[in-house]
């Protein structure tokens, strides 16, 4: 149940201005994405309509649209209930961030300049800080626009249509890993603004793709064998 997991503080109500049928599908991917929706958990329609301070319609439109995303799972006569990914899913969806993420580093050697750099390390300091604090929201914020800066100083815009696409569900992924990778993962972020620094491509590949796949490995040592 939705009361089990969550307080009312939790859930922002929604102010009216806007499309309401949007505002409430965004709302509830962000509690799916961040996990204050746990992946298994009953949702029930009347539950976040009083959280949100919505009608249930809104709430019914959402979940139909989060199913078809394959964020919701519907089962008859039983309701609806957060998507329980799978290994497979797991393994597919990081490999292919991998894929995506380490030709951004490539491509980020060749077009890295020193306000850039200057960036990166700045957030590389923030999220070293929010480790040793063990703010693990704080983390998964300035991991997230780590990456995204790499991809930016990247200056693909297909490249980051694609991984735009995944991005939300990376961070589902990486959220239940990131205090296990703790300050490890800013370690490998130094290594790779080393290497965007030097200008060396192929060094800032093979580190991106180490990096990504510690995630991987992290995320299935977690999962209950």
């Amino acid at each position: 149940m939705l009361s089990k997991g969550l307080t009312q503080g939790t859930v922002p109500r929604l102010e009216r201005p806007g499309p309401l049928r949007e505002r409430v599908y965004e709302t509830l991917l962000e509690l799916i994405t961040s996990r204050a929706l746990r992946p298994g958990q009953h949702l029930v329609e009347s539950e976040l309509a009083t959280h949100l301070g919505v009608s249930r319609q809104p709430v019914r439109e959402a979940l139909q649209r989060l199913s078809t995303e394959g964020w919701v799972d519907l089962r008859p006569a039983q309701g609806a209930f957060v998507h329980e990914p799978t290994d497979e899913e797991a393994d597919q969806l990081l490999t292919v961030r991998t894929l995506l993420e380490a030709e951004a580093a490539r491509l980020a050697a060749g077009r890295a300049d020193a306000e850039g750099i200057a960036g990166l390390e700045e957030l590389c300091d923030r999220g070293e800080a929010a480790a040793r604090a063990e703010d693990v929201e704080r983390v998964i914020e300035l991991n997230t626009r780590f990456h995204a800066s790499v991809l930016e100083m990247a200056a693909n815009a297909v490249l980051a249509e694609l991984i735009g696409q995944v991005g939300r569900r990376v961070r589902w992924y990486y959220s239940p890993v990131a205090r296990q990778r703790g300050m490890a993962s800013w370690i490998e972020h130094r290594e790779l603004i080393a290497a965007l620094r030097d200008g060396d491509g192929e060094r800032a590949t093979r580190i991106m793709r180490q990096h990504t796949e510690h995630t991987r490995r992290s995320y299935h040592e977690l999962r209950p064998s």
